[in-house]
């Protein structure tokens, strides 16, 4: 019953991912919602909700993805990624076309500009193959340019390939890529968190990208100017604390801007494929299997790390928060810097509306 509750309340429109979060913690088990807990709900999403929300309503939107042959995952499945898990905002609802074992094998991103340069295309094309024939899965976002090149460069050798959309499910886009599409589906998989028949919009794909780098031990960005969604990606697999690799280009093209500032940023310069493979050595690919209580002994932190968190507790605190606590102790630059190192050390974690909480092992 919660399962497809779940996806049925994920369809509705103008319920997002904070309410649907926000029922959860006010105990909702699925089925009937109760008008306690839709009071205690933002006024907007609790009418929706009001207005649609019935057991009738639940199963015609799970009779429609079977009829349409369309999987899905939730974060409550088994088999749900562990990488994906640990994000702030990790997606409610999957929806998947295409071998569903994909998303627990071991991935890495490759992206980059829609305007692919001959020397970007070729770069993407050896890499991309290379990687796949070392048994890497492929994440990518099947966009025009370097994402497309990367998954038809896999898909020729016969290797593994994710295609993560922006749009619904079972929307094209772009439509130039109607070929690939069907060849994802039939050798690769394809996955978008938005439900069947959400169009294409501006700001859908940048969150779309956070599931590319989530997925993902690492990104790699081969082409891309100074303002581009490559770079967003790249922002999100640093915050995640995987690893980000740049191919470095010609300093008068524009296209190679924004992966020459990732390598002054510190991202992994990629001369050759050994350049990434001997950042994800064969431990990396493996279950952990260290406990919490194991990684948090062995962790070094700065002596600004150890101030930061002695101001965090198990209660969540709000950045705002920690700055005004922090106020003439440190600098702001540095409670940023520290708590992305401490997030990724594993010692704190960061909840949505940007809140901050220790890590209890």
């Amino acid at each position: 019953m919660l399962r497809k509750s779940l996806i049925a309340i994920h369809h509705l429109t103008g319920v997002g991912w904070a309410t649907i979060g926000r029922l959860f913690q006010l105990g909702w088990e699925g089925g009937k919602i109760s008008e306690h807990i839709l009071s205690q709900l933002p006024a907007k999403p609790a009418q929706v909700i009001r207005k649609n929300w019935s057991s009738a309503y639940m199963e015609k939107v799970i009779q429609q993805l079977a009829q349409k042959q369309i999987d899905t995952m939730t974060v409550f499945d088994d088999d749900y990624p562990d990488l994906l898990r640990d994000l702030p905002q990790a997606p409610w609802v999957l929806y998947l076309l295409g071998n569903r074992a994909l998303l627990t094998s071991k991935c890495i991103a490759i992206v980059g500009t829609r305007k692919a340069s001959t020397y970007g295309k070729r770069v993407t094309e050896q890499l991309s193959r290379e990687l796949a024939n070392e048994t890497w899965t492929i994440v990518s976002g099947m966009a025009a340019g370097i994402d497309g090149i990367a998954h038809q460069s896999v898909l020729a050798v016969g290797g593994n390939t994710i295609a993560v959309l922006g749009t619904g499910i079972d929307e094209i886009f772009p439509r130039h890529h109607h070929k690939l599409y069907h060849q994802l589906i039939q050798s690769g998989l394809v996955i978008s968190e938005y439900p069947p028949g959400t169009p294409g919009h501006p700001g859908l794909f940048p969150q779309r990208n956070r599931i590319i780098s989530g997925l993902s031990f690492g990104t790699i960005v081969v082409e891309a100017a100074e303002r581009s969604g490559s770079l967003i990606t790249a922002e999100f697999s640093m915050e995640q604390g995987r690893e980000v690799f740049a191919v470095p280009g010609p300093i008068q093209s524009p296209g190679s801007k924004g992966t020459l500032t990732l390598i002054q940023q510190g991202a992994k310069c990629v001369q050759s494929v050994t350049d990434i493979l001997e950042e994800l050595p064969d431990w990396r690919t493996e279950p952990f299997t260290q406990t919490k209580k194991e990684i948090a002994v062995t962790v070094d932190l700065t002596k600004i790390e150890k101030e930061v968190l002695s101001y965090l507790t198990n209660e969540p605190q709000q950045i705002t928060e920690l700055i005004e606590k922090m106020t003439g102790k440190i600098p702001i630059s540095d409670l940023h810097t520290s708590l992305l190192s401490l997030e990724i050390k594993g010692c704190i974690a960061q909840l949505p509306g940007a809140h901050y909480i220790m890590k209890s092992y």
